[in-house]
């Protein structure tokens, strides 16, 4: 797991909603949330996922975007948003080269999905926490929420 204080490893990935997010584009702006999780449509992901949209305005206040990140490919992120009831914050195809990004954050399993993880970038560009959940576990949102409203 990539160590706090150290730069965030910059990415360029494409979206749910066929933009190309770089997280550098968020230096000195806002917070970003990487939620790196196991596969689209799955049962503790959809909510994971639905979660973080429901609390999207306390996100907001807290001047942080939310990154959903996953080996999955685009069109399947995009497919599962919609299955969802809309999402409305990025969700992270992390598809070529294959989990590249979950590498260099150091949560790449061997078998070729992330771990369940959450890293929290400051407006810095530095890792600011990190935490590795159980693949059947569900991170607990209010725990984030308190570490944001901490930076």
């Amino acid at each position: 797991m990539i160590a706090i204080n150290a730069p965030a490893p910059d990415f360029s990935l494409l979206s749910h909603t066929d933009k190309t997010v770089r997280l550098s584009d968020f230096h000195g702006k806002k917070n970003v949330v990487l939620a790196f999780h196991v596969l689209a449509f799955t049962p503790v992901c959809a909510v994971q996922m639905q979660t973080y949209e429901k609390e999207r305005a306390k996100f907001d206040a807290l001047d942080t975007v939310v990154f959903g990140i996953s080996v999955d490919a685009a069109p399947a992120k995009k497919a599962w948003a919609q299955a969802l009831g809309g999402i409305t914050f990025e969700m992270l195809a992390d598809f070529h080269p294959h989990g590249g990004v979950a590498a260099d954050y150091g949560v790449m399993r061997a078998d070729g999905i992330s771990e369940r993880a959450i890293v929290v970038v400051d407006k810095a560009g530095k890792v600011a926490w990190t935490k590795v959940y159980a693949i059947p576990e569900q991170p607990e949102v209010e725990e984030l929420l308190g570490v944001l409203r901490k930076l």
